[in-house]
């Protein structure tokens, strides 16, 4: 498996936008072959930055995910609404742990 970690600085004022199409991307990659999960960051220290932490079976299946469509359309989206560029950093999955009952993609409780 393989992770990326993307961060990103948004515009002020566009990250309940940003965050509405993020989730909808992450919801849409749920039925992607490779997926395994992600999630959506806010630091603590600047409420106008994210990470996102994707994880995949194989970078290939990541990269066809962004051919599919429904990312296409929402990187168009979600560009205009960032500040600079995004980095992306890989890592190789060498171990995994999760606890009973974790949450899906979905909105802070």
């Amino acid at each position: 498996m393989m992770t990326v970690i993307t961060q990103v600085t948004l515009k002020s004022g566009c990250e309940p936008e940003w965050d509405a199409a993020m989730r909808e991307r992450l919801a849409a990659a749920k039925g992607r072959r490779g997926w395994v999960g992600g999630q959506l960051l806010i630091p603590l220290d600047g409420h106008n930055g994210r990470a996102v932490i994707g994880t995949w079976e194989s970078r290939a299946d990541w990269e066809a995910w962004h051919e599919d469509e429904r990312f296409v359309e929402s990187r168009k989206r979600m560009d205009g609404l960032q500040e600079g560029r995004s980095e992306m950093a890989w890592y190789e999955v060498v171990t995994e742990g999760r606890g009973v009952g974790t949450s899906s993609v979905g909105p802070p409780q």
